[in-house]
């Protein structure tokens, strides 16, 4: 039972990494019905941001390091949001009224551009974190050692996907996002600048991807130019999983998708984890095509 709750707990924490980047396929493909594939590089850009931002200024030697962490957390948002705005004004705002094949070339070339990019700025090569900044101590729970760092990324996924789901829920804007998802035409007639709101969504993902993409770098201390693939992929698999266009289903699904992968690597093969996962995403759609909590369409609302 011990081995169990360990990868039960690691599943969690993993987890709330995959939800984050698949929050923001997900929101997305509820306004605009577009699959961002720049969303993994977004990430990716994150991830190293955080490192170049965390080694230039010192940060943990001047501040501390809880300080530090929200500091560079914040600053990498900010900057992760930036480049997601600047994307969709040039990648995907001239080809909003072209057939949808378009903007999908035009994601796909994006991701080129953005994976090359940090290549050609960071170098092929792997690229490491400071392993000395962050604790390394565990937590006893119930009689279970789990290591601190475990909780924090659990728990500050947790606290960020709320703080989305309460945004889109409880705000006049949240209420616009949500407007422009279910008819852009009828948002328009009603005052709703569609544009801002589609600005608004690419920078709301990206800057949850960046968090992510640094979340990662803290915890794993290494981080390369392509690792934005998989994770991607990871979480485009999770958006589908919990609903695509349903941000609780986004949060379920990345959550999910974690456990099950720790699960498989632990009590079958971490060589099978990912086909694992892929296989049990086949079941799932199988009985449910929309996903566990159904992809967001007009007519459910």
């Amino acid at each position: 039972m011990e081995e169990f709750f360990q990868q039960l707990t690691n599943g969690l924490a993993v987890g709330g990494i995959y939800a984050l980047i698949a929050l923001g396929y997900t929101m997305v493909y509820g306004v605009m019905k577009l699959i961002n594939f720049a969303h993994g590089d977004l990430f990716t850009i994150g991830a190293y941001l955080g490192l170049t931002l965390l080694v230039s200024f010192g940060l943990f030697d001047k501040i501390g390091p809880l300080p530090a962490v929200i500091l560079l957390a914040v600053m990498v948002m900010i900057l992760v949001a930036i480049i997601g705005a600047i994307l969709e004004r040039v990648a995907y705002k001239p080809l909003r009224h072209s057939p949808r094949l378009s903007a999908v070339v035009s994601a796909l070339g994006a991701s080129i551009f953005f994976q090359n990019a940090i290549m050609a700025i960071y170098s092929p090569k792997f690229l490491v974190y400071p392993h000395d900044i962050l604790p390394k101590a565990a937590v006893n729970i119930l009689g279970l050692d789990i290591p601190i760092m475990r909780i924090i990324l659990f728990m500050t996924s947790l606290v960020l996907m709320l703080a989305l789901y309460f945004f889109i829920q409880k705000t006049k804007i949240g209420t616009a996002i949500r407007a422009a998802a279910i008819d852009q035409g009828a948002a328009k007639l009603m005052g709703i600048n569609v544009d801002r709101v589609i600005m608004l969504v690419f920078c709301i993902g990206p800057a949850l991807g960046g968090a992510a993409g640094l979340m990662v770098g803290l915890y794993y201390g290494q981080i390369n130019f392509s690792m934005g693939w998989m994770y991607g992929l990871k979480a485009f698999t999770a958006a589908i999983l919990g609903g695509i266009g349903n941000i609780p289903g986004a949060m379920v699904g990345g959550l999910l998708l974690g456990v099950i992968e720790a699960l498989g690597a632990a009590y079958i093969s971490i060589a099978w984890k990912d086909a694992i996962a892929f296989c049990v995403l086949i079941l799932i759609l199988i009985v449910r095509p929309t996903g566990l909590l159904g992809e967001r369409v007009a007519e459910k609302v």
